[in-house]
């Protein structure tokens, strides 16, 4: 009898923690579309925790539901950005570094690939190039890698403090996650794919802090970009020029 009761009890128990934890996933689900639809963040340390603790069933469940399954990376890298932006704005930029997909790279790119991964010289013959003497300009480390085993020896070989990332969804995603200890800043594709990927420019530069007339960078970004690849200048070595 006693023993009746407790298997009664225990099945109970389950039942009751399977609806708590279906909850959970749903109202995740909701408060992160309300996230993405009207930019409010609401109960932001329960949407991390379900991320972070059931982010393949939450996966299952955004797309059993109908939505796709990159909405649930979506609202992981809104939520760690808008979490962390206040602690990654205070940090020095000397303290900080980027990382790069070596998928933004030109199809005719010469660089070569080392231990911290791609050797960028700054052809400006892709946003890579015009990004990075831009960064490196106001103190950021730039790395461009071509996989997330990079992000390890990154983390062992360097003394930083927080990290911007650009990617796609579920890389990035798992990357801010993999490095929550840093205040991580993201910036997602906006042309994903392994090959000619594409990301706004703009919004990187504002994410770090580089501060240029709003005109003046549109209008000298569109040209970096369009400059006939024969007539591009090294935006690495008119940087080396200025601080000589």
């Amino acid at each position: 009898m006693i023993l009746n009761n407790i298997f009664q009890i225990f099945g109970q128990s389950l039942v009751i923690i399977a609806i708590a934890l279906f909850i959970i996933l749903i109202l995740t689900l909701i408060l992160g579309k309300i996230l993405l639809k009207k930019n409010i963040l609401i109960f932001p340390k329960l949407i991390l925790f379900a991320l972070d603790v059931f982010y393949s069933p939450l996966k299952s469940l955004a797309s059993s539901l109908g939505f796709d399954e990159i909405m649930v990376d979506h609202i992981g890298v809104e939520v760690r950005n808008k979490i962390n932006e206040s602690n990654f704005n205070k940090i020095e930029a000397k303290k900080k570094i980027i990382v790069l997909p070596h998928c933004l790279r030109n199809p005719k790119c010469e660089a070569i690939l080392d231990e911290t991964g791609l050797v960028c010289d700054c052809c400006g013959k892709c946003a890579v190039g015009i990004i990075k003497p831009k960064a490196e300009s106001i103190g950021y480390k730039v790395f461009v890698i071509p996989g997330s085993t990079f992000i390890k020896k990154i983390i062992k070989n360097n003394d930083f403090e927080s990290v911007l990332g650009v990617a796609c969804y579920e890389d990035l995603n798992l990357s801010m996650m993999k490095l929550s200890n840093f205040s991580p800043q993201g910036v997602l594709l906006s042309r994903s794919g392994c090959f000619k990927t594409k990301v706004d420019v703009k919004t990187v530069l504002e994410k770090i802090g580089y501060k240029e007339k709003e005109e003046n960078l549109k209008n000298k970004l569109n040209n970096e970009l369009n400059r006939p690849m024969n007539n591009h200048v090294n935006p690495c070595n008119e940087n080396k020029r200025i601080h000589d």
